[in-house]
């Protein structure tokens, strides 16, 4: 049995809690409190959980006892340990109302194949079940998930190196600095090459992130301590004073909150030079100015930061002042939680000065005439192979691709600063949202079918788990 034969078991299990009206979401946030134990005893690492609350204390109780021992265990742990032990358990409670729902999980978990994940790497199995959270579209998760393939291509071309610092400001499940942190790891042997306080630097400062959804950030301390990852995660709202001391980085990787601020407000920051009530366009701003002088990122923003105007174009001003923005690579639709959202990829660098840094832009469209993405066409690496190859070029201006482009930054002034620029015309048959095609509405047909299919299998299960109950 390998990893994603159990990430689907586990999966299954959801189905168990329907009649306690539990989500996805929460059930992923259950699945984390008992996994932790389970994944403790595992690893040999249970000296963190007081002798009373382990794992094989927990899978004797049944009935009432075991309702009332597991919230007992939850607010000990989340009061009383230490560590990221009490960090994950901190506000924890419990959701499952139905003492025979939780025993099930408890002994469905046991009786998996541990060995086999130990083997492939519990890390890769927590992620996993991650993933299956925000592929599912109830759940509402995938806002907090970017595509496994769109992190690994910007941390690729970003390349973060041993000893620099790295933060995404908006972590969701911690999966960009996970990527940068294994990058680096495959770089070095898994620190071995390193020195011995080089590797803890990497372990325990290089690789920080900070989330504001509690719960989130629940999932992402799990999934970092599951990569063998030690530093900061903070719970807390980048765009409040906290984020004054979130700065100092080489390298920022992230794909923060499309939105506006509640109510309309502004961010509670006093730092920022052009505070708006768009979320993005704030964190835009927060980001290259976290940035040491030459410190580099690749950010994941929607369209409007390219041509909001007022505070909207006076904030690409200040970023191309303040950084070289040598790259835009615009997306394709279709790849996110939220069909339709259009989304880029900006690569900048912070200058040594803050005067006139960006000279022009390269523009990568790998939106026009582009496939419907979705379950049916899911998006790969293969999809990014030509960018990655105009990226690294020694001469950019010498690669042959209708797909790449360039302007000055004298022509961009030319157009209000507008940076929603680099399209191709769509041919007939183009795969745009303002203009929908048979092709792409087949497709979209085709996920709501996958959609139904999933439906018949989770109500066959709910079915099967009534059946079990009447014998």
């Amino acid at each position: 049995m390998n990893n994603q034969d159990i990430v689907a078991k586990l999966w299954r299990l959801s189905h168990v809690l329907r009649d306690d009206g539990i989500t996805y979401h929460q059930y992923v946030t259950e699945l984390t409190y008992i996994l932790f134990l389970k994944m403790a005893k595992e690893t040999g690492t249970e000296d963190q959980i007081p002798a009373e609350y382990r794992w094989d204390i927990l899978r004797t109780k049944s009935g009432i006892e075991l309702k009332r021992y597991y919230r007992n265990l939850l607010q000990h742990l989340g009061e009383e340990a230490t560590g990221r032990v009490q960090e994950i358990y901190a506000g924890a409670s419990t959701n499952i109302d139905e003492p025979a729902n939780l025993k099930k999980i408890i002994s469905s978990i046991d009786a998996l194949d541990w060995y086999s994940a130990r083997e492939e790497g519990l890390g890769n199995l927590y992620e996993g079940l991650l993933e299956k959270n925000a592929n599912e579209k109830k759940s509402g998760a995938g806002q907090y998930f970017t595509p496994r393939v769109l992190i690994d291509v910007m941390v690729r071309l970003m390349d973060p190196q041993p000893g620099e610092k790295c933060n995404d400001p908006a972590c969701g499940t911690f999966g960009f600095m996970i990527a940068a942190n294994q990058h680096v790891r495959e770089a070095t042997d898994d620190f071995f090459t390193l020195g011995q306080d080089q590797a803890e630097f990497e372990v325990k400062q290089a690789f920080t992130g900070v989330e504001l959804v509690h719960d989130t950030h629940r999932l992402a301390l799990m999934n970092a301590m599951l990569h063998g990852i030690e530093a900061p995660i903070t719970l807390g709202d980048t765009l409040s004073p906290l984020g004054k001391n979130v700065r100092g980085f080489d390298l920022v990787l992230t794909n923060p909150p499309f939105g506006t601020k509640k109510g309309g407000e502004r961010a509670s920051r006093d730092d920022l030079t052009f505070p708006t009530s768009n979320k993005q366009l704030n964190f835009l701003q927060h980001i290259y100015r976290s940035l040491k002088p030459g410190g580099r990122a690749a950010v994941v923003l929607p369209d409007n930061v390219l041509f909001a105007d007022g505070d909207g174009r006076r904030i690409r001003e200040d970023l191309m002042d303040k950084c070289n923005l040598h790259t835009i690579l615009r997306l394709p639709t279709g790849i996110f939680y939220a069909q339709g959202v259009k989304t880029n990829v900006l690569f900048f660098e912070r200058g040594k000065t803050d005067k006139g840094n960006t000279s022009g832009i390269w523009f990568y469209d790998l939106r026009t005439n582009m496939p419907s993405f979705g379950k049916r066409t899911p998006l790969t690496t293969g999809h990014f192979t030509d960018f990655e190859s105009a990226y690294a070029a020694s001469d950019r201006a010498t690669i042959a691709d209708e797909r790449w482009s360039h302007l000055t930054r004298e022509e961009i002034a030319d157009k209000d600063d507008s940076l929603d620029r680099g399209l191709l015309r769509a041919s007939d048959n183009a795969n745009d949202l303002n203009d929908i095609d048979p092709g792409q509405m087949t497709a979209e047909a085709a996920d709501l079918l996958d959609e139904a299919v999933d439906l018949l299998r989770t109500l066959s299960a709910e079915l099967s788990v009534k059946d079990n109950e009447v014998e």
